[in-house]
């Protein structure tokens, strides 16, 4: 049945029996649905492995489908998603292993508690006639002890003493060698044995077809399964950290690398930056006092424009009270030479009337 419904599952879809109201609500599940198994996705599902044996998990709670597995394969985040799934696995199969360690401490237990003494077992004839002639001759002898005793012989009944010791270690050496051929007995039909890998007890020295069958069954398998994909996924971890380790002591390394190399082109450059920070401060030095030397000089000039400026204002003001003085004496010697010019004008138009004062004056002037 199941196998001829993933077959109508294929051919016509999971939603092949939903009426037009369904379908209107209908979401088609996807591989990365959380209802969708991520173990049978990546690898196996444990609840698969144990099916009808002593370790049944029961059926999974989630969706195991073949055709989500196909889409998950060829989907471009598969990779992204594998070790997702797988770190979830191996926790979980890492529970059961747990569980199934617990149980396999306890059956050792169980194996190596002693073997409890076997209740005594009837003996055979012929060791009970021997064991009946002993408890005889210990008796004889413990009479006759007594009555040596009695009568005072002393060194006799001792030695009969150490005959009765004798006698008793036979009898104790009967009784034993009996009991232990028993035990050995019961030990050897008994004895067990437990697998290291599924947890299961064992008949020791058993057929090869039953051993045969025990090896190829589920719970053996299953249980190997997950032991092999947990020793597989510690080494993936392992070789990935040690991977990660490498890069990065290689990356520390450059870092250091790079490090010193500055520390030494520091080191190096120290003193062409002494050099450089010397020659600035020469510079710096000159040019300081180049300005100072600039500034001097344009003071000087300032000064000289401006002793310049106060020669030329005082000989303006000088040259300014000599045009006065000038005009002032052009004026006055004007005034008085056009009275000159009005009086020998007078004299010229009456030289009659002023002959004799002409005449008189001309030797004076000459």
């Amino acid at each position: 049945m199941d196998a001829q419904r993933a077959l109508l599952d294929e051919l016509m879809g999971s939603a092949r029996n939903l009426t037009e109201e369904e379908r209107r609500g209908y979401k088609e599940v996807m591989w990365d649905d959380k209802e969708v198994c991520g173990f049978y996705m990546v690898r196996f599902c444990p609840h698969d492995l144990f099916v009808n044996t002593r370790s049944d998990l029961g059926p999974c709670p989630r969706i195991h489908d073949q055709k989500l597995k196909e889409s998950f394969v060829k989907s471009p985040r598969h990779d992204a998603f594998v070790p997702k799934f797988e770190a979830e696995l191996a926790q979980f199969c890492e529970k059961l292993v747990m569980d199934l360690d617990r149980r396999v401490r306890r059956g050792r237990e169980r194996l190596s508690q002693e073997v409890e003494p076997a209740p005594p077992s009837p003996l055979s004839a012929e060791k009970a006639e021997q064991l009946s002639v002993l408890e005889e001759k210990i008796k004889n002898l413990l009479e006759q002890v007594e009555a040596l005793g009695e009568a005072g012989k002393v060194d006799e009944a001792e030695a009969l003493m150490r005959k009765v010791d004798l006698l008793n270690s036979e009898k104790t050496a009967l009784t034993q060698q009996t009991q232990n051929d028993k035990v050995l007995m019961l030990a050897q039909e008994k004895k067990m044995a437990l697998c290291e890998i599924c947890g299961s007890f064992l008949v020791a020295n058993d057929a090869a077809e039953r051993v045969q069958s025990h090896v190829t069954g589920k719970q053996h398998v299953g249980y190997g399964m997950v032991r092999n994909f947990i020793s597989e996924h510690k080494e993936a971890k392992e070789k990935e950290m040690a991977e990660e380790r490498l890069a990065w002591e290689k990356e520390a390394g450059e870092r250091r690398k790079q490090r010193e190399e500055y520390e030494r082109r520091k080191r190096s450059n120290s003193s062409e930056k002494d050099r450089y920070r010397d020659r600035e401060q020469d510079r710096d030095r000159d040019r300081y006092r180049e300005r100072n030397r600039d500034r001097d000089r344009e003071q000087d000039r300032d000064r000289d424009r401006y002793r310049e400026r106060n020669r030329d204002r005082e000989r303006s003001r000088r040259g300014g009270r000599d045009e006065v003085r000038g005009m002032d004496w052009r004026s006055r010697n004007g005034r008085d030479g056009g009275r000159d010019r009005f009086r020998g004008r007078s004299r010229s138009r009456s030289p009659a009337r002023h002959g004799h004062r002409r005449s008189s004056r001309s030797p004076v002037r000459s």
